[in-house]
Formats: structure tokens, sequence, C-alpha cells
């Protein structure tokens, strides 16, 4: 394999890691066997980082990565303060050997009350009405089950949606890693040393891309729903504080993850609307708004028959199939996932004809509205649900993607970003809950972030994601990964490990004290009533089915059709639940019908596109 020299004028790319992120744990039970989303799935994502990082620094040479210092006058003395700021945001890796990434261990995180970005996308006119509500009901998650109660308020869904107190930090944490990550990669390529983000930002290494790995995921939330794992939006949220704190007015968001991002597109939706409804006030006489008006592109690539579609509810079967582009000021494109019948076929045909057009009309919006500038930026919700190594109940459709994707997307999406947004990525963790997805979807796609071309798909191979999952999986309480093979082991799993066990070993665990009884009580909770609320509300749709069932339903082995996940290696922590191993739950297991929700005047069709219930409705 050839090797690659990292010159100073590379696109550099760091992951970001948040150990807060660890914290929200279902507390409900002492039984996680139908817990998909759960906190080792960073550990899985560690892994497939951590070899990611070995096989890229393995193409290295020796004399890479060498940096010329500023010329002087060019670069502002830093104080103590500062360095040590830095070296905070910093993890630094066994030994120095040259390598495209560099590894950030946040320690970022946000007042969700108290945040601009945050109020931008989730916030309400009335107050912070969602957001209190969202911290009370974590504050008393712990009282409330208890009591016999459940944490999650009736009418949302009981068997998607957990919380326990921690789960405030790691959803400040994450969102906080989000914005670090912008801030970091905004700052990095601005020309200008006037940007917003370049003055607050201290000067060590660049960063061109980006990949957080954090959790709880964000894509099915929309303004003020929480809903399929997720309580706010991680990637909207970075739009709107790429737009309120760094200058960025046009932004792509690719999503990726096997559901389509019912949340992010009703925010999107709502902000291009906002935006357009400014510029034709504009047009008819009226003065100008202070600064221009955030203007989002969505596209999604998804299986159409999963979550939240898989009841083929009308409204949002629509939603998940729009394709709408310059008209209303909205930009969304929506492609379906197919099976395919062979490597050739998914790449000759699928990718090549239908995939990529997400990407294809994300440079149509940007030659629509400007051009390539430095008001540019690209996200992707990264979610690794659709890889072909995910649970079979979790894609149940064969609506799958070889590995090779999320390497072959990620380089396709940089090379989008190059031409348009001075290279600036910021992939976001989504869906994937395998640990075998998890581990090959990060490695892959890390390598397609990183700025290398020789790249081998048997990174990701068969035998040696085998080779992964053995080594790394715990050998007792407390202990770490180790070979545990006769003979010397491969170079690059060595180094991996060397990786994997400095990155992991700064993870705090959280407590796991959860209530003695098995269950909470059953529930029979359905959705609020729609209730109209000014002109465009649309007709109350009746309660899903899979609304009606109680929560004790979710850990049953025959929720919504899906079968048993059959065994597959885990490397999940021995001191946790054996009963995260095996899991058969799906993100679309016990999702509603979200309510529409339309503010006074509003009159678009609220029915397809917005997915949040009646702001002026109180939730119980």
């Amino acid at each position: 394999m050839s090797q690659k020299t990292f010159a100073s004028s590379s696109r550099r790319s760091a992951i970001f890691l948040q150990d807060a992120c660890y914290q929200h744990q279902y507390i409900r039970s002492r039984d996680l066997s139908a817990i998909v989303e759960r906190p080792e799935r960073l550990r899985a994502v560690t892994v497939g980082l951590s070899a990611a990082i070995a096989r890229l620094e393995a193409l290295s040479a020796s004399d890479a990565n060498v940096v010329t210092p500023p010329a002087a006058g060019q670069q502002k003395p830093l104080g103590p303060d500062d360095l040590a700021a830095a070296m905070g945001r910093m993890h630094i890796l066994p030994d120095s050997r040259p390598s495209p990434v560099s590894v950030i261990r946040s320690q970022a995180s946000v007042d969700i009350l108290n945040n601009p970005a945050v109020k931008f996308v989730h916030g309400d006119v009335a107050g912070d009405v969602y957001l209190e509500k969202l911290k009370g009901w974590a504050r008393d998650s712990r009282d409330k089950i208890r009591n016999g109660g459940s944490e999650i308020p009736e009418g949302l869904a009981q068997g998607d949606l957990y919380l326990c107190p921690e789960s405030i930090d790691a959803i400040q944490g994450a969102i906080g890693t989000v914005c670090e990550a912008v801030d970091k990669v905004v700052a990095s390529s601005s020309s200008s040393k006037s940007a917003a983000s370049a003055a607050t930002m201290p000067t060590d290494s660049p960063v061109h891309r980006a990949f957080v790995a954090i959790r709880p995921p964000g894509h099915h939330c929309g303004e003020n729903t929480p809903s399929g794992f997720c309580f706010v939006n991680n990637v909207a949220i970075g739009a709107a504080h790429a737009h309120l704190k760094c200058g960025v007015n046009r932004v792509v968001i690719l999503d990726i993850d096997l559901h389509h991002g019912n949340g992010t597109q009703s925010i999107v939706w709502q902000i291009n609307e906002d935006t357009y409804r400014q510029t034709l006030e504009t047009e008819a006489g009226a003065p100008p708004p202070s600064r221009p008006g955030l203007q989002v592109y969505y596209g999604s690539v998804h299986d159409i028959l999963s979550y939240p579609c898989e009841d083929g509810k009308a409204e949002l079967v629509q939603a998940a199939s729009v394709s709408l582009h310059k008209s209303h000021g909205q930009y969304i494109e929506n492609v379906h996932l197919q099976a395919y019948t062979s490597e050739d076929h998914f790449w000759d045909v699928l990718y090549k004809q239908h995939y990529s057009k997400i990407l294809r009309k994300a440079e149509e919006f940007f030659d629509g509205t400007g051009g390539p500038g430095e008001d540019t930026m690209v996200f992707i919700s990264c979610g690794m649900d659709a890889c072909e190594h995910e649970y079979e109940s979790m894609s149940r459709h064969n609506r799958k993607v070889p590995t090779g994707f999320y390497h072959r997307f990620a380089r396709d999406v940089c090379a989008l970003a190059d031409r348009y947004a001075r290279g600036r990525v910021v992939s976001v963790l989504e869906g994937g809950y395998s640990d075998r997805a998890l581990i090959s979807g990060a490695m892959a796609h890390l390598s397609g972030l990183a700025d290398v071309d020789a790249v081998d798909d048997a990174w990701w191979s068969i035998e040696n994601l085998a080779k992964l999952e053995k080594a790394t999986k715990k050998r007792g309480r407390g202990g770490r990964a180790s070979v545990g093979t006769p003979g010397p082991p491969e170079p690059w799993l060595e180094r991996t490990l060397e990786l994997f066990n400095s990155l992991d070993s700064g993870v705090r665990k959280a407590a796991t004290s959860a209530p003695s009884r098995t269950l909470v009580p059953p529930s029979t909770r359905t959705l609020r009533e729609r209730k109209s609320r000014g002109t465009g509300a649309s007709p109350t749709p009746s309660p899903s089915p899979s609304l009606q069932r109680t929560v004790s339903d979710v850990n049953t082995n025959a929720v919504e059709g899906r079968g048993k996940v059959k065994a597959e290696p885990t490397i999940s922590s021995s001191s946790e639940s054996a009963g995260t191993e095996g899991s058969n739950s799906s993100s679309s297991n016990s999702e509603g019908d979200p309510s529409v929700s339309v503010g006074p005047g509003k009159k678009l069709p609220r029915v397809i596109l917005r997915l949040g219930p009646d702001p002026g409705i109180s939730a119980s």
C-alpha cells in the first residue's frame, strides 16, 4: 500500500469525544435487553475510530505532520489561561506518531435555558416552555420511577424515550461539543482574522473536518417534540450556532441515517420559511433585516419503510418523500434506500444514480444562493444503522449500504465542502446500534474525512472486524482490552489497542443505580388530541396503534414484528448488565404520530412538514 505525506496544507481532521454522554442511561429497570440506544454505543465508536487512526498513521511518512510556524507578528501570544484551555481540550495519544487526525476530549457544555443557538431551534415566543419541561423531566425522573410512574410524560413514546437525572449533563455536553467543533472548524478555515470564532479559539492545531461522537442522537427531535431517542436536535443547533456566532448564512445538512430525520426537516422548513418571509417583506419595501437570514438545505437518504414511516401514515411518508428546491424558499431532497444485489449494483446504479443526488442538489443550493463563500458550511447527520452489519431487527427491510459507503460518502462530502465551503465539514453521530455496525462505520467514515487517498476497504473486512471485536472485548471487571492471542500481534491491531486503551481510560463510568423492581407499571399512554390554534391547523389523526402498547411490551421479543437479534461479538463492559448484548429493539418501536404545530398566521401545509405539538398545549 502506498504512503501519503501530510503536508501543512492538507485538510486536518479531528474527532471530538465527550465523556458526559455516557451518563444518559436507562433507569426504569435493570433489564436492558430491549435498550439499543445505550452508553456502550460510544465505546464501539471509539474502537472504530482508534482502528482508523492506527491505519492512517501507518500511511504517513516519518517526517509527516511537520507544521511550519507562523511568521513573526502573525500569531497572538498565548497566556497561561489560553494554554491551559487548549491542553484541556487536547488528548495526547500514546507516542508522537504522525497522524492526519487530532483527538479532542471536549469538556464543553451549554445551559439549554441560556444558549442562543438552542433557543433559535427549540425556543418558544412565550418562553422556553419545552426546554424547561425537559430539564424538569430529567430532574424528577428518579423520583417518578421510584413512585411507580414513568419519567416520560403521557403522550410521548414510552418505548423510545428515557431519562435519568444525569441525562441533562449528557444533552448539554453533546450540544457544547458540537458547538466547539463548529468553532474550531470555522476558525481554522476563516480567511478573515476578524471572524467571531477566530477571536475566541486558541491557535493550536487547525481542524477542517470534524467527527463528533455524542449521544443521545438528535435528528428525530423537532422544535418541541422529542422522539426516536432524541431530545434536542444536535445538528440543527450546530447550524444555528454557526449562523449566530460565526456568520454562516448558508448550511447544507446531509442525513445518512437509516431513518428519516423528520425533526431536522421540520426545523429546516421553519428556518427557511422565516428567511423567505423576510425576503418577501424586503422586496415589498420593508426595511431589510439587520443580518441575513439563515438558509438551509436538507438532503436525506433513508428507508421509507422504517420509522417514522413504517405505519404508512400519509403525512409522515409524504414528509420523507419531499423534493422541493427554491420554491417557497425551501431546499429539501429525500431519496429512498433500495435493496442492492451486489457491490457493483450498489456503486454503479444506486449510489451513482440515486443516492448521490442529495450531493448534486447541495451543489445546486450553493450555486443558487451565491456560490462558494465564507458564509457556508456542511454538516453530516451520520447515522450508521443503514450499515450492512446492523441488527436485523433494526434494519428489517434489507435497505442497507456496504460499509464502504461511509468512506465514499465522506470523501464526496469533503470534495463538496472544498469547492463551496472552504473545506468545512462537521459530522455528528446519529443512529447505529450494533457494535459491528458502529465499529466498521466509524472506521470507514473517519478514514473518509481524513485527507488520505490510499485507504483500503480491507480495513473493515469481516476478518479484521472479528479481530477487533475479539481484541477489544473486556477480560473482566475493569480490565483493559488486549490482543490475547498467541504470537506477535499485527502492528495495526497492537496500535489500535494502544489508542483505544488511552481513549477509553478517560471515560468516567456514571452511576447505574436503578430501582430494584423489574418494570415500570404498564401504561396505556396515547398521544394528546391535536387542537387548532389560528389558521392552518390540520385535522387530528387517530393515535398510532404502536402508541397504545404498554411499557412492558417494549421488553418483549415480539415488538412490532421484531425477532431476536442474532448474537454477535460485543465490546460492552462486563460491569454493565449482560442484557445489553443481543438487544432487539429499534428506534421505531413505540414511536407516535407527532402533532402538527402551527404558529399564528402560518399557512404552510404543516401536516406534511411540521412535526411538533401545538406549543399552546401544555404537556402533562
